[in-house]
């Protein structure tokens, strides 16, 4: 959602152009994410090849395979709208596809989160020994876990304690209590 845009509905649009118009931007969002996912990722499937990876400790292996398997998952959650979009074309389908990419889009942040989360450790781990590697891991997972779920998730509440406007019964995507 951004400020000029409101998920409520604009004058005179009707539902399928709320559909449109929502979708549309969900997948403006993904694209942001997935490009540092294929950044991630790319790098992430060259790592096994570099020589020093045969020395890796098992820790890093570890973490390696996590990173790997969360972006790849990452990767696919964001992909998938655009993949079932094409399928269910012209079907009356878009309010499923929104409600379904908004799923996906916070299944793929979290999966995009552990994977930053662990490459960081295991890059850290590699180089530096003792605690700085975990301190600086457990940094990483707490601010993406801040920034990208409970800090709007609290405004999410706040919101509902102080609705902006009289509260809308026409709006099915509005969750505010009614009055």
């Amino acid at each position: 959602m951004t400020a000029d845009r409101p998920t409520s509905p604009l004058p005179g649009e009707s539902p399928a152009e709320r559909a449109d118009r929502n979708f549309s931007e969900l997948l403006q969002g993904f694209r942001v994410a997935v490009t540092g996912v294929q950044v991630l990722f790319a790098f992430l499937l060259t790592v096994p090849f570099s020589s020093g990876f045969a020395r890796a400790a098992d820790t890093n292996r570890w973490l390696f395979y996590v990173a790997l398997v969360s972006a790849a998952i990452a990767s696919m959650f964001f992909i998938a709208p655009v993949a079932q979009h094409r399928i269910l074309f012209r079907r009356g389908q878009k309010e499923l596809l929104v409600r379904r990419a908004n799923v996906y889009g916070l299944i793929g942040t979290l999966a995009l989160a552990v994977s930053m989360t662990s490459a960081t450790l295991m890059v850290l781990n590699y180089l530096f020994d003792g605690i700085l590697p975990l301190v600086t891991g457990a940094g990483a997972a707490l601010l993406a876990a801040w920034l990208w779920f409970v800090e709007p998730f609290l405004q999410r509440i706040n919101a509902h304690d102080h609705p902006v406007g009289p509260p809308r019964t026409d709006d099915p995507d509005d969750d505010t209590p009614a009055h």
